[in-house]
């Protein structure tokens, strides 16, 4: 597939986030309107009601400050995983959010975990990864852009404040490498020239033929010389400058 039909915009680019987006202010806004607490429906580990969590808890979060730290990196990281990935996106959300889930769930503290950020996790994780591995210059990029705007969650995933799920970040982080390796996803190929094509021969190429092998010139013996390969003439004429040429 070539990079144009592969990177290619569409309305999911920005739908799909925007909707995911407007999902988790419109639970919040429900728990503030109706005066309940969706906390309980987090993640509970090792416990059979805890695994409802699983799915719900990326759309449950702890307070505004919580959701509004998890909403910009969740448009951001959908809106690239849309454009650059978007033959295996939706098979990266549903595993992502669903194995990340269950590793909070098996290796999590006894308490309920909730929050978008370990879905956030997941898909840093994978853009980063899956770019790398690639090799696609333009995928290693978005890699290096990824690691210089969100490199600082990597502390997160190790226990280093109270009162935030690390278990939930770590799981999300082990998803997204897990899932850059076993997705395979369409890259673009890269454009090879002649030159870099395997059996090339320089002596084959009429451009190359007018060198030597330290790069020199090779200079003709006649005005006029005629090179013949597969049917295809070339003629070249050089003439000599005189003083008495008018300019």
């Amino acid at each position: 597939m070539s990079e144009m039909g592969h990177f290619k915009f569409s309305n999911k680019v920005f739908g799909i986030p925007l909707m995911a987006m407007i999902l988790i202010w419109g639970v919040y806004l429900v728990e503030l309107v109706i005066g309940v607490n969706f906390n309980e429906m987090g993640v509970k580990p090792r416990t059979i009601l805890g695994l409802r969590g699983v799915v719900l808890s990326p759309f449950i979060h702890g307070s505004l400050e919580h959701l509004y730290n998890n909403t910009i990196p969740l448009g951001i990281l959908l809106s690239a995983l849309w454009y650059f990935y978007r033959d295996v996106a939706w098979k990266v959300v549903v595993y992502g959010i669903l194995l990340s889930g269950f590793i909070t769930w098996l290796i999590g503290r006894t308490s309920h975990h909730i929050g978008a950020s370990g879905f956030i996790y997941v898909l840093a994780s994978f853009i980063f990864f899956k770019g790398i591995f690639s090799s696609y210059f333009r995928l290693v990029a978005l890699s290096l852009i990824v690691v210089f705007i969100y490199g600082s969650m990597l502390w997160y995933i190790f226990p280093v404040k109270d009162g935030m799920s690390w278990e939930g970040h770590l799981a999300g982080f082990l998803t997204g490498l897990f899932l850059a390796k076993v997705v395979k996803a369409g890259i673009p190929q890269t454009k090879k020239y002649e030159w870099e094509k395997e059996g090339f021969k320089e002596e084959d190429d009429l451009f190359l033929k007018h060198f030597d092998k330290n790069g020199n010139f090779r200079e003709l013996q006649s005005d006029e010389n005629l090179i013949e390969d597969d049917g295809l003439s070339i003629n070249y004429i050089y003439k000599e400058n005189r003083k008495n040429d008018k300019q």
